[in-house]
């Protein structure tokens, strides 16, 4: 199910570092009107959801999940909740925990693995819209929760389809990969991110006097130092969630151990020359199921895909995405 109008990268953005920061630093973000809507957790936390398009019983429906350190606010994100109401269809933008400008409640936080997380959201959206189609569209770390959601549920899944783009197949690999050469200039980026969520959380429990919560982040010990990803998923990710380490984090978190799971029709859109990927992530095609679709581009960057020109750029996934729900949604008709 091959797009009719492929992916050709922009001449004026060479390489995967251009096409991976130019969205991100010089695009104008899209203007959407939505609603946001806050979703309580039994367990006292919170996830805010970013509503646009239709509200019509029937309407399809997709769910965006963002990337690490990204929010609905994220360029990718809007441009595609754009580009689904031009089409008639709803969508909803999820913030993972901590992620919407306000700091979650709890010590615990979101990583790559939280598709428990997911399933509430889902679970959610089944209750909010019973009679419509309901899809996800998964980027970089919401990919790989989205993968490894698909291949948790398998036959059970209640979702029509799934779309993940540029995803951390193994995260051990891929916390590996960052730390090699220019690579390392966006591992420097997110350790600042990762540390000042925590620091921002800490404020926010001596502000609330949550005494013991606060005593949960500090017994991680010193947020210093923490140059690499095993070094913060060793220190903070791990203890905060329940992993023994690193090592055990990595292994239960990453997608490519559930692709075999996957039931309902997926998409799976990466780019070789990611610069966040380690190429040997990659799943080989006897790893995927039937109703997995690998489109494995040479070029494009992590999240990126654009081509057109400089007065008109074309982002691919703004296209291929929709055209490709849309394909999959006559089939179940």
């Amino acid at each position: 199910m091959n797009s009719a109008d492929p992916f050709k990268p922009a001449w004026w953005l060479p390489g995967p570092h251009l096409q991976t920061l130019w969205s991100p630093f010089f695009r104008a973000a899209p203007q959407l009107h939505r609603q946001r809507e806050r979703l309580w957790l039994e367990d006292g936390d919170f996830i805010d959801l970013d509503w646009h398009g239709p509200h019509e019983a029937h309407a399809p429906l997709v769910l965006a999940l963002h990337g690490l350190t990204g929010s609905s606010g994220s360029h990718y994100i809007l441009g595609l909740q754009q580009s689904l109401a031009a089409r008639g269809w709803a969508s909803v933008a999820l913030n993972w925990r901590g992620c919407s400008g306000e700091p979650n409640h709890l010590p615990r936080g979101y990583h790559s693995g939280v598709s428990d997380d997911l399933a509430l959201v889902i679970a959610h959206l089944r209750a909010q819209r019973p009679l419509a189609p309901l899809y996800a569209v998964g980027y970089s770390l919401g990919g790989n929760v989205l993968l490894k959601y698909l291949g948790e549920t398998g036959s059970d899944c209640p979702l029509w389809g799934g779309v993940a783009v540029s995803v951390p197949f193994r995260l051990d690999q891929c916390a590996d990969r960052i730390g090699i050469g220019f690579s390392r200039v966006y591992q420097a980026h997110f350790m600042r991110e990762l540390v000042a969520y925590v620091k921002t959380k800490q404020q926010a429990f001596i502000q609330r006097g949550s005494h013991e919560h606060l005593a949960s982040l500090e017994r991680l010990g010193t947020l210093d130092g923490m140059r690499t990803f095993w070094d913060f998923d060793g220190r903070v990710t791990a203890p905060l969630h329940g992993f023994a380490d690193a090592h055990d984090y990595y292994r239960r978190a990453s997608s490519r151990y559930y692709l075999g799971g996957i039931r309902v029709p997926t998409l799976i859109i990466h780019s070789s020359d990611d610069p966040f990927i380690d190429a040997h992530s990659v799943p080989s095609p006897d790893e995927l199921t039937a109703a997995t679709e690998l489109e494995l581009l040479g070029q494009g960057g992590h999240v990126g895909f654009i081509g057109g020109t400089p007065r008109q750029p074309d982002y691919y996934l703004e296209r291929r995405i929709p055209e490709w729900l849309v394909q999959i949604s006559r089939t179940r008709y």
